[in-house]
């Protein structure tokens, strides 16, 4: 386990110089993989890649992956997660255009927290985007959450009540963005208790 952490560790930081040669390697790892950590490892250096060769292999993964694994609900999961995380520019847009896949199913909990979740969670450069719009993004699904399952809503709200540590921008946009879900009529008390904790 320590020696494939090493070596995807060393594989991601070879195919951020962007080389072809590195490229090709880590596209042939993800096709010869014999097991999931390595396939995913793979995966996920490619659809992080900035580099412009990088375009065509990523989308060839994604497709290859997916295919080989639509019928386990949970390595789909991964899937949605993993571009969810992507750092690259347009992530929302990306975000948002998964929402449409076929797979996704908004009253499912799993994928709520695989795209949504992952997305507010964890692509920080994609959230925190300076003009809001990940913030939108947030409490427009908490809303729509919260009719069909409000600890999922609740849960989901995590990453907008800690504006306290960003920039006085950032914070006044998450702090918006957390009154305007206060506001709404007819919220459950498990979002309205964690909103109304976080603009007290």
């Amino acid at each position: 386990m320590a020696r494939r952490a090493i070596a995807n560790l060393s594989l991601s930081y070879l195919v951020r110089t962007g080389k072809q040669q590195w490229l090709d390697a880590c596209a042939a790892q993800f096709k010869n993989a014999t097991n999931m950590t390595d396939q995913a490892a793979a995966l996920r250096n490619l659809v992080n890649s900035s580099a412009e060769a990088a375009g065509s292999l990523r989308s060839e993964a994604l497709e290859a992956f997916h295919g080989q694994w639509q019928h386990e609900a949970l390595v789909v999961d991964q899937w949605f997660a993993i571009q969810a995380t992507n750092t690259l520019p347009g992530a929302l847009s990306r975000v948002e255009e998964l929402m449409q896949h076929a797979d996704f199913d908004i009253k499912n909990p799993n994928k709520v927290r695989s795209l949504i979740g992952a997305f507010c969670g964890q692509n920080h450069l994609g959230f925190h985007a300076a003009d809001g719009s990940g913030y939108r993004f947030l409490a427009d699904r908490v809303i729509e959450l919260d009719a069909l399952n409000p600890q999922i809503a609740s849960r989901l709200l995590t990453p907008l009540t800690r504006f306290g540590k960003f920039d006085d921008a950032r914070r006044a946009l998450m702090q918006g963005e957390l009154a305007r879900i206060k506001a709404v009529e007819g919220l459950s008390r498990d979002v309205f208790e964690v909103v109304a904790k976080s603009t007290v």
